[in-house]
């Protein structure tokens, strides 16, 4: 292994300057869990039987907001919900789980948006309607809670793309020149566009890109992880490629590692919904405590993995000391950009 786990400043405590550790931007919307061994459902008017329906914390946005909070991060969510019994759900869920909502804005004229997620453990298939959620642009996010942030995480940008988008380029650009680091998760493009001008623009201002394997090369245009790396590493310095139940990839310049699920993880995968969004809270935590981009890899393929362990995408999300501990059993396997075994 190379980098520890448990050097560099704690995320919160007196004597931080900032106000907030992470300030989270995106997607907040309920999920409908299925669950079940079949999941696919069955027109015609016929009734299928599955494992289980449920109501849980959903958007990309909101689940890292969640898994960020678990491990000690001060975090503030900036999204939109409508003024229904959905938008009272995520609001009463993220206050209880300690993120600040002050930047939630509540639309009265637009209906919150939902997802509903089907689930048989290791696969999913997800249908959103958006509604409000689509409607969040730069100038709701505000501008006192981005200066007193350490680190700025963008969700679901192609959910957002043309509300957020026009303004996310300028959003970045004042949060690094204020001292404050960006990280952004494209997750997918419902649209299958894969980008163009303004998201080239936002990429400039993005510090850590966090894409998984398909997105990866979606974004890049080429066919394999490693014909992608060095296309998406041209445009941002530190990137972290997210590959499941095989771990990840960290590419930082000429450096590239692959780290390997867990060893100490126990039980089996129940449900992989949100693994992504807290594989990302863990390694913004990680950055925050000052590990390099290898280490804090190792902490969000910790905290990723721990969370397919329960339904849902924030049930499972360890607290910091679980976390760390579990990071321990994380083997990285150091490698050049030309092979890497994936």
């Amino acid at each position: 292994m190379t980098g520890p786990l448990v050097t560099g400043p704690a995320v919160t405590g007196p004597g931080t300057a900032a106000e907030l550790d992470l300030l989270v931007v995106g997607d907040c919307n309920p999920d409908v869990l299925v669950l079940g061994n079949d999941v696919v459902p069955e027109f015609g008017q016929q009734e299928k039987l599955v494992g289980s329906i449920s109501l849980v914390v959903g958007g990309s946005a909101a689940i890292t907001a969640v898994a960020a909070a678990r491990l000690g991060l001060r975090v503030s969510l900036a999204a939109v919900v409508g003024a229904d019994p959905a938008g009272e759900f995520m609001l009463a869920q993220l206050t209880s789980e300690g993120v600040d909502t002050r930047a939630i804005v509540v639309r009265p004229d637009l209906a919150t948006g939902m997802t509903v997620a089907l689930s048989n453990g290791t696969d999913r298939a997800i249908i959103t309607a958006t509604a409000a959620m689509t409607s969040l642009t730069a100038g709701d996010v505000p501008r006192a809670l981005l200066a007193g942030a350490r680190h700025l995480h963008v969700s679901s940008y192609f959910l957002l793309e043309r509300s957020l988008g026009p303004g996310l380029a300028r959003l970045l650009a004042d949060a690094r020149a204020s001292g404050t680091t960006t990280s952004l998760d494209t997750n997918w493009d419902p649209a299958g566009r894969w980008g163009g001008d303004p998201l080239r623009e936002v990429l400039a201002q993005t510090d850590v890109l966090l894409p998984n394997a398909e997105e990866a090369c979606r974004l890049s245009g080429q066919p394999t992880v490693q014909a992608a790396l060095p296309v998406l590493t041209s445009a941002v310095a530190k990137v972290v490629i997210k590959l499941g139940a095989s771990g990840a990839l960290s590419a930082d310049g000429s450096l590239l590692q692959q780290v390997a699920p867990p060893a100490g993880l126990a039980g089996e995968v129940i449900d992989a919904t949100g693994a992504g969004d807290c594989f990302n809270a863990g390694l913004i935590a990680g950055l925050l405590r000052g590990l390099d981009l290898a280490a804090a890899t190792r902490l969000g393929c910790a905290v990723g993995s721990a969370s397919t362990r329960a339904a849902g995408g924030t049930a499972a999300a360890p607290d910091l000391a679980a976390a760390l501990a579990l990071a321990g059993t994380v083997r990285t396997l150091p490698t050049g950009l030309g092979a890497f075994p994936v």
